[in-house]
């Protein structure tokens, strides 16, 4: 089993001991995920550029970012277990059609 399978596995147990798989819908995870997105971003707010590089961040300003990635990649795992999505081929697939719409400069 690959770490994103164990992963999913994880938050499916998670989510199973909780009795919440009956409303981890595709829109309902969609949703949530949109929402962890946009607290991620609410961590960089009003930073400049310099300020949201990973050495002028504090230990405890990174730690709230990591826990708001963290909840965005839980989604995303839900998400792609109830549609039944391997995340590790489709990366795959997407970069692979990027290479050939983006060609790597000469």
């Amino acid at each position: 089993m690959s770490d994103i399978e164990d992963l999913m596995d994880e938050a499916r147990q998670f989510a199973e001991v909780r009795h919440w798989t009956e409303f981890h819908t595709p829109k309902n995870l969609a949703m949530a995920l949109a929402g962890e997105a946009g607290e991620l971003v609410a961590e960089f707010r009003w930073l400049t550029p310099d300020e949201a590089q990973l050495d002028a961040l504090s230990v405890e300003h990174l730690g709230l970012i990591r826990d708001e990635m963290a909840d965005v990649f839980i989604f995303l795992l839900r998400l792609a277990d109830v549609l039944e999505v391997d995340l590790a081929a489709a990366v795959r697939s997407k970069l692979a059609r990027n290479e050939s719409r983006f060609p790597r400069p000469d």
